[in-house]
């Protein structure tokens, strides 16, 4: 696997899966993106999400990670997740993912399993909750294509698992629509009346920088990556000052984030649970978390940031 394949996910056309009862949605990304093998997979997530014991970040109602292969970004992920830890335990974990199907959608994506495999265990899905957000809200449906081949949600599960082994998960893909705020409040509101204790993640990487992607104007090289990193900040900004509804049309003007309706929803949810503040605890990009296992070349590089919300 390439590199540009760890930084960011590319599929070209789907397999429609049909709904099944009882059934478990199987790891596309297992040996790819993080490790197949259970006990490796479960060491390097342990490794993963421990975070300095440090008092002014513990807990939190919800926070942005990225989702690229564990050896570019899991370490980031890693620190949103051993942070909030530290203070909440869920019964439910939502995670609105950035959409990379290449499927046209204008609702947020649910889907039919009743749990997701990861590797030596089973991540259980709220069916209960997915359901009555379809049938209340015609911002959701749920459609399986949008999961089927999606690494957004997927490679955060297994660190997922580890931090809240007893939490049940909600996946959902969140389009960078207009909505996608209120589809993040309905979320909220629902399990806030059902008297749940949920955390709301967003699983999103940022400025996708280099001819790789198509997307390279400051040129290449130091500089180049730097200008990215700024792009990233802009973001980052509008997310520490909870400017909700600016997060998709900052994104549609300066394309700095592959989420940004996951973190428009997830920013949503926190603020209905009552959160007041988002803090940036690392913000970084490929090409320096890869400079000490795999040095690349300043060409091509993924933006990262671990976001709590409080």
């Amino acid at each position: 696997m390439s590199l540009p394949d760890l930084r960011e996910g590319h599929y070209s056309a789907l397999v429609v899966t049909e709904p099944k009862e009882l059934s478990v949605r199987q790891p596309v990304m297992a040996g790819r993106f993080y490790p197949a093998d259970p006990g490796q997979c479960r060491a390097i997530a342990e490794a993963m999400v421990r975070v300095p014991q440090e008092p002014a970040s513990v807990g939190g109602l919800g926070g942005i990670v990225p989702h690229a292969g564990w050896i570019c970004s899991g370490a980031i992920a890693g620190q949103t997740l051993g942070t909030l830890a530290r203070g909440v335990t869920p019964d439910v974990v939502v995670v609105f993912g950035a959409i990379h199907t290449p499927i046209d959608v204008r609702v947020a994506a649910l889907e039919s399993h009743q749990s997701w495999a990861v590797p030596g265990d089973n991540c259980p899905v709220s069916r209960e909750l997915a359901a009555t957000l379809e049938r209340t809200s015609d911002l959701f449906a749920t459609d399986d294509r949008l999961h089927a081949h999606e690494h957004a949600v997927e490679v955060e599960l297994p660190l997922i698992r580890v931090v809240w082994p007893q939490a049940q998960v909600l996946p959902v893909e969140v389009p960078v629509v207009e909505s996608a705020a209120e589809m993040g409040r309905t979320t909220a509101r629902l399990l806030l009346d059902k008297g749940h204790h949920p955390v709301f993640l967003a699983s999103s990487d940022l400025t996708h920088y280099g001819p790789s992607y198509r997307f390279a104007p400051a040129g290449i090289g130091i500089e180049a990556l730097g200008w990215a990193k700024e792009n990233d900040r802009r973001l980052l900004r509008r997310v520490e000052n909870f400017e909700i509804d600016q997060i998709v049309p900052e994104v549609r003007q300066n394309v700095n984030a592959c989420g940004a309706g996951a973190i428009a929803a997830m920013l949503a949810a926190c603020k209905e649970a009552g959160a007041t503040s988002a803090k940036v605890l690392r913000h970084a990009s490929s090409y320096e978390t890869l400079a000490q296992v795999a040095p690349q070349r300043p060409v091509d590089a993924v933006g990262y940031a671990a976001v709590v919300v409080n």
